[in-house]
């Protein structure tokens, strides 16, 4: 679990958002309660290899999601347009929110001070949170490795019914 006290805890609401969203328009978290759960994962940048990866993984078991009563969300600081190219590149067939001032993702506590190359930066932590159809979050991975996660979260679902 979460040693990031900004993450929300599982047991506890998941913090309300609305978001442009290709292709949707505009997606509310509130849109779902009562009658899907929500995959929500947070990823780093569209068209690069570990967010390419993660988003193919959960598209190759978007029968599973569906069968469970659950739609996927991916959420990163792209565009909207960025987002159109990279879900239309990969044949992605779920909602791309677009969180170009960080703002959700700092409510979720997954816009942290990153490293690379000895340079320091703020951006996304990989993350996923399932989300109830009561609007709390029913399970996290607040630290996302990308291989076998899909799967993972896959399991908890089914865990979760």
């Amino acid at each position: 679990m979460a040693t990031d006290s900004n993450v929300p805890e599982v047991g506890k609401r998941a913090p309300a958002f609305t978001l442009p969203a290709y292709p949707e328009g505009k997606i509310r978290l509130s849109q779902y309660k009562g009658e899907k759960n929500v995959l929500l994962y947070f990823y780093p940048k569209d068209n690069t290899p570990g967010c390419t990866t993660e988003s193919c993984d959960f598209r190759d078991r978007v029968t599973t999601f569906k069968k469970n009563d659950t739609v996927i969300l991916g959420i990163s600081p792209d565009s909207v347009a960025s987002h159109e190219k990279f879900a239309t590149k990969f044949d992605l067939p779920f909602i791309l929110l677009s969180d170009e001032d960080h703002a959700i993702a700092e409510k979720y506590g997954v816009w942290v001070e990153k490293s690379m190359y000895g340079k320091k930066y703020m951006g996304i932590q990989r993350a996923t949170f399932l989300i109830g159809k009561d609007g709390k979050i029913a399970a996290s991975w607040p630290k996302v490795k990308v291989n076998g996660h899909a799967e993972e979260v896959a399991q908890a679902l089914k865990d979760l019914d």
